[in-house]
């Protein structure tokens, strides 16, 4: 997803900065750590989202995916006169990219810690095997069924969550190569047809949920370009038009209104999907726009405020892209070992805690220092 939406400050005169939206970059943190528990939470499911207990942690890429239209469309819109589509592509891949690939090789460290029934193809699979994997895991490319290493036929199985940043290529692609010269009112055609195609398949597909998008196949593409055209294309429209909700306390009300929509009750049943279905349609066709926009219409008030969604923004992304393979281990410790609820609650803990810690690490240490190498050697002056 997700997303990589997080705003980037530019130096240059041809470029200059943007400030950010603060809210934005906090609520992004505020999902991130929810999307981190969801997934503890999945480990007790015994793989039925009747089951889980947070239920719609899953909305969170969904919500990722309109931060990173909106954010996108407000970084580089009015910035394509000064700026090739090249350019464009070297950013994205300077913001997004590092982290992808040490993503993935934590994935590949913590590999054959995961070995057990769970995973049925860990322990079968060979060393040179894996490291295939891996090298392809860092460019991004999908790999097909017939590579999987884990049984559960990710695209990405060193580490899940980087599909999402495989649709996040794909809409950032199509944002350069010609969907940012649509007009509003063409754009908010697209919107309207890409809403109607992701209620399509929530109220009458299979499954009245958006779960999916991680697998090379037919019914798997069908959810991942569902769940990807109208949020990050959404969230264009709402940047251009200026929608901005101003409220006060907008950064804690936002919090609130996420965390409830993503931990809420799975609705209906198995007998009544579509109504699971119009509930996530609502999320992320009406509540999730509405929450941005609150977000970009509101202020913060003192400075530990605005140090807090700084970090939050800061850490979001590194969070997300390298805290599944501590999950891979955690769930298959919790199902082969039978951990109660309330042990198991404890050490999920301690998995939120590990997780943060890694993230600000690899933020620190690892992420913003390539990343401003890499801006000094593929970035000209005027571009940065």
């Amino acid at each position: 997803m997700y997303y990589g939406c997080q705003l980037m400050n530019t130096t240059s005169p041809a470029l200059p900065a943007k400030s950010h939206y603060k809210i934005l970059d906090g609520l992004r943190g505020v999902a991130a750590i929810t999307v981190v528990i969801f997934h503890t939470f999945e480990a007790y499911a015994e793989g039925s989202v009747f089951k889980q207990h947070l239920n719609h942690g899953y909305l969170a890429v969904d919500f990722f995916f309109l931060l990173s239209g909106f954010v996108v469309a407000y970084a580089y819109d009015d910035r394509w006169g000064k700026m090739t589509q090249w350019d464009f592509y070297k950013r994205r891949l300077i913001r997004l990219q590092p982290m992808v690939i040490i993503g993935t090789m934590i994935g590949a460290a913590l590999f054959y810690l995961q070995a057990g029934t769970v995973f049925p193809l860990v322990a079968t699979t060979p060393v040179w095997k894996m490291l295939l994997v891996m090298l392809v895991g860092f460019t991004m490319l999908p790999l097909l069924k017939s590579m999987d290493i884990r049984g559960w036929d990710e695209m990405h199985p060193l580490d899940g969550p980087a599909w999402s940043l495989f649709f996040e290529y794909i809409a950032n692609i199509a944002y350069a190569l010609g969907l940012r010269k649509l007009s509003n009112k063409l754009l908010g055609i697209f919107v309207f047809l890409s809403a109607l195609f992701l209620m399509q398949y929530l109220l009458f597909g299979p499954r009245g949920d958006v779960i999916g998008g991680w697998a090379v196949d037919r019914a798997q593409l069908h959810i991942g370009f569902a769940r990807l055209l109208f949020p990050f294309f959404g969230g264009m429209l709402l940047m251009r038009l200026g929608m901005r909700i101003h409220v006060k306390g907008a950064f804690a009300l936002c919090s609130l209104l996420i965390v409830l929509s993503l931990a809420f009750p799975r609705i209906g049943g198995p007998q009544y999907l579509w109504a699971n279905g119009l509930y996530e349609s609502f999320c992320i066709i009406v509540l999730f726009p509405i929450i941005v926009a609150m977000g970009a219409g509101g202020t913060l008030v003192g400075a530990g405020a605005n140090r807090l969604c700084k970090l939050l923004g800061d850490i979001s992304y590194p969070l997300y892209i390298t805290h599944y393979p501590l999950i891979y281990v955690y769930t298959a410790y919790v199902i082969q070992k039978k951990v109660p609820p309330a042990t198991g609650a404890i050490e999920g803990a301690f998995l939120l805690i590990t997780a943060l810690l890694i993230a600000f690490a690899c933020l620190k240490l690892y992420d913003e220092p390539v990343r401003e190498w890499l801006g000094r050697r593929f970035l000209t002056k005027s571009t940065r």
